[in-house]
């Protein structure tokens, strides 16, 4: 069974409608402005919110293995095994210890989602698969879309689509709707950001559009990354020449949200400094004119 490390109600920005998102613990890339790096494992991991925590020791007290101590600096590991049970986060009265991740039952998970159901129909939304990556979970991810189909609930997946052509087509046949990150065109340049080439993930799209399945592509626009006229350019061609086009290009500026929760994981933000920035106003204005003289419908933000 899959982690989810969050259930997120009322969601505006992922489909169509008011959703219920659902997050996936782990995903094979390690984007350096990812928003979400407590995706990349898929186990559980001990998140320590440092502003929250008022030095009472409770939680060093608490834990079974000698795994963190309090220090002048707050708590910190002490390089014994942290088991992740959940010992510490019992036990911390200002709430600033937390495991992320947890196994839900498939009827627990449904009876949260139905909560939302009256909600969700009036307003045209479902339920959107996301993460990290969930194609790294495909039976996981496949019983939950054929469970929620089998509810009437319209299914939408957000993906890099980083996984083998016959996941993908899996997934293609148990969902109405696949929101596809597309970061930078160039492979090398791709690895370098995200760790992983992306010849494997331009393949998927083009399966995708050849198979007719609704999509939209989602961009991360980044000044450094992916914003000049060249990246733009040569994004609109590729999606251009696809036999289906997008149902629209939703340009996500950066933000650098990632990085505090980098700091509670206890790992760094953009280890290797690169700059990463948003584009101005006007870059990105140029950016929604190139796609839509692409025939590209594109807007800001999703």
């Amino acid at each position: 069974m899959a982690l989810l490390f969050d259930l997120k109600r009322y969601a505006l920005h992922d489909g169509p409608g008011i959703r219920t998102t659902l997050f996936l613990k782990g995903c094979p890339l390690r984007c350096v402005w990812c928003h979400n790096p407590e995706s990349w494992s898929d186990r559980p991991q001990r998140l320590y919110k440092s502003v929250k925590c008022i030095g009472c020791a409770a939680c060093v007290e608490a834990c079974p293995e000698g795994a963190i101590a309090l220090t002048p600096d707050g708590i910190r590991p002490t390089g014994r095994p942290c088991l992740t049970c959940g010992a510490c986060a019992e036990a911390c009265p200002a709430l600033a210890m937390e495991i992320c991740g947890r196994e839900w039952p498939l009827d627990e998970l449904m009876a949260e989602i139905e909560k939302e159901r009256d909600m969700m129909a009036d307003s045209g939304g479902g339920v959107t698969l996301s993460g990290g990556e969930p194609l790294m979970h495909p039976a996981y991810a496949l019983e939950l879309l054929r469970e929620l189909g089998r509810r009437g609930f319209h299914r939408a997946v957000d993906t890099t689509l980083f996984a083998s052509p016959d996941t993908v087509r899996a997934v293609a046949a148990e969902c109405e709707l696949f929101l596809i990150d597309l970061k930078v065109m160039d492979s090398d340049r791709h690895e370098r950001y995200t760790g992983i080439p992306n010849g494997q993930i331009l393949d998927n799209i083009r399966l995708v559009a050849e198979s007719g399945h609704p999509y939209r592509i989602r961009i991360p626009l980044i000044a450094e990354v992916n914003a000049s006229v060249a990246d733009i350019a040569a994004t609109a061609d590729f999606l251009r020449a696809l036999p289906l086009l997008p149902e629209g290009v939703d340009l996500l500026p950066y933000h650098d949200i990632g990085k505090g929760k980098h700091e509670r994981l206890g790992t760094t933000y953009n280890p290797g400094q690169l700059a990463l920035s948003a584009p101005a106003r006007d870059v990105q204005d140029r950016c929604l004119r190139q796609f839509e003289a692409a025939g590209l419908a594109a807007t800001i933000g999703g």
